[in-house]
């Protein structure tokens, strides 16, 4: 079992409480006394759950209210956490993905329930069901009944540095028969694709060759040029090689009671979690996706669109946690209401996304550190706190 850094070390305890303290910062807009009531808030909560650094932003109607950074990027250093420090997102990449994806089918390159096989330079097909396509909704909702099971016995990822294994490489060595890792039928399930719920990394790292083929050029320059340039987010990287050090959020997990800088890592398939991002910058995003997919005068998917990537379906085998699957984004009860969401996780990170689509607004929560069953609940109260009836900033 282990202890909590805050009971272990006194002297530990009282640095990071000073720092946390000390190291709230951010834009915001408010009175002084509410928003020292929330920083109030939100670093109680980081002590409950031994996190050193968070950053956290409020969206409405399409602009970023509110975003704050607390404690510390480095706890070495003591470098604290500013709205610019650029934390590992994890999965949170994938609406990212999803939105890029989307835009191709709002160009009318695709088709959403269009076979991807045709699109692709390997085979692909379930050998259980070869004459059942899969289509990019399937990939979309996590229904294309590829599987996962063999992913998660090789690691592919490679510490402090970004992969060099290019991604079409990465693919087929999982999903094309007689390939390193796809010698038998456990690339894919026995289920029919388009029936059943399986969380597919497989299936994002898919979805970023295809944009990529599809949209004619690397779907990461796709996204910096038709995402990222307009809503202005200056400090978002695919890459840990394009992430200033001095912006970089250290990931930690807690190791026999202390916490333990982990090395960042790099992974050949990057549309499924290897995004860097800044608070200010995510919550921007967020805010055009909770507006109708417009923001900062800019707008990256018709309202009509982004409406359909949150009507939520509830294919079998959908998890207990999620009351819904989108395109992209997932639904799960946030205080008893149903709330679209997404969270990200790897060694040293956890983060998510909730989102009011009736009043066009959203929470980001960023932290650099490990998931803990008393993070996540971290994660949702603050969650809950922005999105709620208090509003960021109040009582």
């Amino acid at each position: 079992m282990r202890t909590s850094e805050w009971d272990v070390n006194p002297q530990r305890r009282k640095f990071l409480i000073a720092g946390l303290a000390a190291t709230a910062a951010g834009a915001c807009f408010g009175r002084a006394p509410q928003i020292e009531s929330m920083d109030s808030f939100i670093l109680r909560e980081m002590k409950k759950a031994n996190i050193p650094g968070l950053a956290a932003g409020f969206a409405e109607n399409g602009v970023a209210r509110w975003v704050r950074g607390y404690g510390f990027a480095d706890v070495q250093t003591r470098r604290p956490v500013s709205t610019d420090t650029m934390f590992h997102i994890a999965s949170l990449t994938k609406i990212v993905t999803a939105t890029m994806v989307m835009r191709l089918v709002e160009q009318q390159r695709i088709r959403l329930d269009d076979p991807v096989a045709p699109h692709l330079d390997f085979a692909l097909a379930n050998p259980s069901h070869a004459d059942v396509p899969i289509t990019f909704r399937h990939l979309l909702m996590h229904v294309s009944s590829i599987s996962d099971e063999e992913y998660y016995k090789h690691d592919s990822r490679q510490s402090g540095t970004d992969a060099t294994q290019p991604i079409g490489d990465f693919l087929k060595s999982f999903l094309l028969p007689g390939q390193q890792y796809c010698t038998s039928r456990a690339c894919f399930s026995s289920e029919s694709p388009g029936t059943t719920w399986s969380y597919s990394n497989l299936g994002y790292a898919l979805l970023g060759y295809l944009a990529s083929r599809i949209g004619g050029e690397d779907m990461r320059e796709q996204t910096r040029k038709q995402i990222f340039a307009p809503l202005r987010m200056r400090h978002t990287s695919w890459t840990i090689r394009d992430t200033p050090e001095a912006l970089r959020a250290t990931p930690y997990d807690m190791v026999d009671g202390k916490l333990q800088p982990v090395p960042s890592v790099g992974f050949p398939d990057w549309s499924v979690g290897m995004l860097r991002s800044s608070v200010a910058d995510f919550t921007q995003f967020v805010a055009a996706c909770a507006n109708g997919g417009s923001a900062a005068g800019h707008r990256i998917l018709d309202e009509t669109t982004q409406r359909q990537m949150l009507e939520m379906h509830t294919p079998k085998g959908l998890p207990d946690w999620l009351t819904g699957q989108g395109l992209g984004w997932m639904a799960a009860k946030l205080d008893g209401i149903t709330r679209p969401e997404h969270w990200g996780g790897d060694p040293g990170v956890f983060t998510a996304v909730y989102m009011n689509p009736e009043k066009r607004s959203a929470a980001v929560v960023f932290t650099n550190a490990s998931v803990t069953p008393e993070s996540k609940a971290v994660i949702k109260n603050i969650a809950s706190r922005l999105l709620g009836s208090t509003k960021p900033g109040s009582g």
